[in-house]
């Protein structure tokens, strides 16, 4: 396989990540509506995982569009757009604009869940207030006696 095809692997594996990972948002913002705990942590765990594998994507691409450079003796920092003119093939660009359009959807997604996330807490807050206004400063002390009575 020639670099710039292990090039256009990793950056459909790219794709392929960060478009589950946008699925996970939309799964995470479900769960954040419905107040469901469990499912939340559940995808916050698979989230961990995803960006786990994108970050590994990435120092990998990284690695090959350098080894790519120093074969083909350019001295700078290859962009994609830049890349893609080197190489002549057209599936760089457009897997860029691909990247380029999930990571605007994620950073939305984001921004929204993050609204969500600061509702909840919010509404948590006000609940835990409501029910630590009942504390036992209000009520008598127990005095830790049970009384029986048998019949």
């Amino acid at each position: 396989m020639t670099s710039d095809q292990a090039i256009i692997s990793i950056l459909t594996e790219q794709v392929n990540s960060y478009r589950i990972l946008l699925d996970l948002l939309k799964e995470e913002r479900k769960g954040l509506v419905n107040l469901d705990a469990e499912k939340i942590e559940h995808i916050s765990k698979e989230k961990d995982t995803v960006v786990m594998r994108l970050r590994l994507l990435e120092e990998e691409r990284v690695r090959l569009i350098g080894e790519f450079a120093e074969h083909n003796g350019i001295e700078k920092d290859i962009t994609l757009v830049t890349l893609g003119e080197l190489t002549h093939n057209e599936l760089i660009p457009e897997l860029r604009s691909r990247l380029l359009s999930l990571l605007q959807s994620i950073e939305e997604m984001n921004r929204f869940n993050t609204v969500l996330i600061d509702r909840s807490l919010q509404h948590v807050r006000t609940s835990s207030s409501f029910f630590n206004s009942f504390s036992t400063e209000h009520t008598p002390p127990n005095t830790g006696v049970l009384l029986s009575k048998e019949t």
